[in-house]
């Protein structure tokens, strides 16, 4: 707006007054253009933050050294130095490729490859050569699946002398096989190979279906449909019980994902899972069980865990909190987050110092991992433990000095 000098009126109170509400004018577009600078700047890492997640390395491995807070967190105090320079993280050292072994539980059948009997001579002096010994080598054969019909024969009886008397005689026959599908042609063996490769190998019945078709098998996916309908009903009583074997266990580990069910809609499709037991099988009460919802509300789990007082690892979703279980928090989760907010700042500083000590937590676990759980645990009393009281410290030291909006 351009103001017209001899337009203005020569009374000064006049004056003052217009100053004053220009003065207003401009300080409200001031504050303004600042809410939206800064909603611009919020937009900017909130894009920025989407694209690494997309095309970033999904290793999360930490360049160098990097910073998270603004400028007001930039310098370093001598502490949160000494954090970063002290204790270097464990490096593994890089083993040499080698083969493994073929599983000795394998079927193993010997070829042998021997010279002609003419070639059994010394090039040299014609002399017959003997055998100093063998070199072997060992090769995977895959036979490709069998299928065979199974034909159920029961043979009738009758009583000819009743028959002679005319008298009617019952027909005696034994009772057929139990089955889990009575009256259909699948069978036990049958059954788990179609729910193996759907929910263990991710392999839908239509793509069965083919495989099916390709040996000359009419098996439609709607019967294998109707099927896995069957067997869950029929598993059902196994489920309660590794369920009532689960909840019995002192930690547990719970998660949920979106599920992309036809004729659902994905947003309110979730697969709750809860697990125990160690990552090696065969070492600890090894159980994962699948709860299917069409909500992510925190009353889904609260019915699964069905008053459950134990220990829970969780990924920090506040739904966990309605549950009457002990939450434990997820590293992997928290260093994400360091990883993200990394990734939205060029400038330097602090979110190193956090990183690293997640850092020397995650060498002292890769130190540890082959340990017995009575080792790994004076070891996460002994090491592990100092470091993340340091960390608990840190993070308590500097919570109110970044702004909560900070990405």
């Amino acid at each position: 707006m351009k103001l017209d000098a001899h337009a203005l009126p020569d009374d000064p109170a006049q004056l003052k007054r217009m100053l004053l509400e220009l003065q207003q004018v401009v300080a409200k577009k001031d504050e303004e253009l600042a809410e939206k600078d800064a909603q611009i700047h919020e937009l900017l890492q909130a894009y920025n933050a989407k694209l690494a997640k997309e095309y970033a390395k999904k290793s999360e491995k930490m360049p160098g050294a990097g910073e998270l807070f603004n400028e007001a967190e930039e310098l370093l105090d001598e502490h949160d130095k000494a954090l970063l320079i002290s204790s270097p993280s464990v490096k593994k050292e890089k083993a040499t490729p080698k083969r493994k072994p073929l599983p000795a539980q394998l079927d193993r059948v010997e070829v042998v490859v021997d010279l002609d009997e003419g070639d059994k001579v010394c090039d040299c002096c014609q002399n017959p050569l003997h055998k100093m010994g063998e070199s072997s080598s060992e090769a995977l054969e895959f036979v490709p699946a069998h299928i065979k019909v199974i034909k159920t024969i029961r043979p009738k009886y009758t009583c000819r002398h009743c028959e002679r008397e005319g008298i009617e005689s019952e027909v005696k026959t034994a009772p057929p096989p139990a089955a889990p599908i009575p009256k259909s042609i699948a069978t036990p063996s049958l059954l788990s190979q179609i729910i193996t490769c759907k929910y263990q190998f991710g392999l839908p019945l239509y793509r069965q279906e083919t495989v099916f078709a390709e040996i000359g098998i009419e098996l439609s996916r709607q019967t294998m449909s109707s099927w896995m309908l069957r067997c869950a009903a029929l598993l059902s009583p196994l489920y309660q019980h590794l369920k009532k074997a689960l909840l019995a266990q002192p930690v547990i580990h719970g998660d949920e994902t979106v599920l992309n069910v036809i004729n659902a809609d994905k947003s309110t499709s979730y697969m709750w899972l809860y697990c125990c037991g160690d990552d090696k099988p065969g070492q600890g009460t090894n159980i994962v069980l699948f709860d299917y919802h069409n909500s992510r509300a925190g009353q889904c789990a609260v019915d699964f865990l069905d008053g459950y007082q134990g220990y829970m690892h969780v990924d920090g979703y506040k739904a966990y909190e309605q549950t009457q279980a002990t939450l434990v928090a997820c590293l992997a989760h928290i260093r994400r987050k360091f990883i993200e907010a990394k990734g939205n700042h060029k400038k330097t500083g602090k979110v190193d110092v956090a990183l690293n000590l997640i850092g020397k937590l995650y060498g002292i676990e890769q130190a540890i991992k082959d340990k017995t759980v009575q080792e790994k645990y004076r070891a996460r009393q002994h090491k592990s433990k100092p470091i993340v009281d340091e960390l608990h410290h840190w993070l308590i030291k500097h919570q109110d000095k970044i702004p909560p909006k900070t990405p």
